[in-house]
């Protein structure tokens, strides 16, 4: 592995995020026992399943322990998550995305220190830079589950039929493949911008290609967007959406529920690609008309910019990661231990068709486009969290809105710059 920079979090994020409040876990009764709560987003299938499964056969090797599991939609985990965090009523263990979100729980208090807890089999079989992302202040605050850098996801078949017999390498070459989609009679891109986070991924790969990996460090430390590059980024998207590259209807489109969503759309054949993390396979496979991996599925990072300061191979993604709340019992550290190991990481990776994080559970990955995305993340130079999730519910809501409002023709690259800016300002 090449030596990487993580952009994850930083201490500027994460003063006045969250409210100073006590966590209240289940923790233990007075006959010993003791019942932990546990938030996932995994609503379906098989990735649900894994949950019920992980669960179950912690429970039984700990006996007098319960883990009453709640499944939540995507979308409505992280306001949910807060307002449980802030009224001292969270869950003991949940899905934590890192960043400047992350920072502003441990500003809070709100989470348990897992520095001197992560057992040593994680410590090394998860490399160091995956824990980066859970790292803030110099200590670990979850356990890495996944590691999803996002890319292009796309149908093999339908870029056949369409004539594009080589990946797109550039946004020059991406644009090429979009006539020739069109000309085929497909959506060249599937789009969910009624999520708008889908949306604002398109500014975010367009940033990292545009910006080097120190202006968006100091972006992260100070909120400071004057960088030339980040109104070039922004200029980049609304060039390359005046090509119409996505599908009907992309405003009102959701990202991953049912078969008119963006997933939906590739999983169908009715969209040749969609930009996404790397949990999207799994979403797609959950959304194909026999409910197994789209047969077809193919992937490539995504393009380069000529001219841009970005450092060549560089990936925007995250890090799924859980954590402990700060007043859960010493078994929410066990799990999170147990979660780690190779043969649970093992299961992840067959449940949610999605790279683990363990790499001896990497060894059993077959499918070709996650091995592409495993070597891509191993030699990426640096690597960003999603912005959103680096710069915090404020800024990044503000941001993935005026995104959409861009797309929608209702906003500017300049109203871009000026709505990040704004948010920061207010805190």
């Amino acid at each position: 592995m090449k030596t990487k920079r993580w952009l994850a979090a930083s201490a500027s994020l994460a003063a006045g995020a969250l409210l100073l409040s006590g966590c209240s876990g289940t923790g233990a009764a007075d006959d010993g026992s003791t019942e932990m709560t546990l938030w996932h987003n995994s609503t379906t299938g098989a990735g649900k399943q894994f949950w019920v499964d992980a669960a179950a056969a912690f429970e039984k090797d700990h006996d007098g322990v319960t883990i009453k599991i709640q499944a939540l939609q995507n979308e409505d985990l992280d306001g949910k998550l807060q307002t449980a965090l802030n009224s001292g009523n969270a869950p003991d263990i949940f899905l934590q995305r890192g960043g400047g979100k992350m920072a502003a729980m441990v500003e809070a208090g709100q989470l348990m220190d897992l520095t001197d807890e992560v057992s040593d089999s994680a410590t090394s079989e998860i490399s160091k830079e995956t824990f980066e992302a859970e790292t803030f202040d110099d200590k670990i605050w979850a356990m890495p589950m996944a590691v999803l850098p996002g890319g292009m996801f796309y149908s093999q078949d339908l870029f056949d039929d369409a004539g594009i017999t080589e990946n797109p390498e550039t946004i020059d070459d991406l644009v090429g493949a979009v006539e020739k989609l069109k000309d085929s009679g497909v959506a060249p891109i599937a789009l969910g911008a009624k999520d708008a986070w889908p949306a604002a991924h398109w500014f975010y790969f367009f940033s990292l290609r545009e910006c080097s990996s120190d202006t968006m460090a100091t972006a992260a430390d100070d909120m400071d967007f004057s960088d030339g590059c980040w109104l070039k980024a922004a200029q980049d998207l609304e060039d390359f959406a005046s090509n119409e590259p996505f599908n009907e209807g992309f405003l009102t489109t959701s990202a991953q529920q049912g078969a008119g969503s963006s997933a939906g759309l590739v999983a169908n054949h009715k969209a040749a690609m969609e930009l996404m993390g790397a949990w999207d396979p799994g979403v797609i496979g959950s959304l194909t008309p026999d409910e197994k991996p789209l047969a077809d599925l193919a992937w490539f990072p995504f393009p380069e910019i000529s001219g841009g300061n970005g450092e060549p191979g560089s990936m925007m993604g995250g890090v799924d990661g859980y954590s402990c709340s700060a007043t859960a019992p010493p078994e929410c550290v066990e799990f999170l231990n147990y979660l780690a190991t190779a043969d649970v990481q093992e299961n992840y990776y067959k449940a949610f068709n999605a790279p683990p994080v363990n790499t001896e559970a990497q060894k059993a990955v077959t499918e070709p486009y996650l091995k592409q995305i495993i070597e891509a993340y191993n030699e990426a130079p640096f690597v960003s969290q999603w912005l959103d999730t680096v710069y915090g519910l404020n800024v990044g809501n503000a941001l993935n809105v005026a995104v959409v409002d861009l797309l929608a023709g209702n906003g500017t690259p300049e109203g871009i710059i000026d709505a990040v800016t704004a948010a920061a300002k207010k805190g």
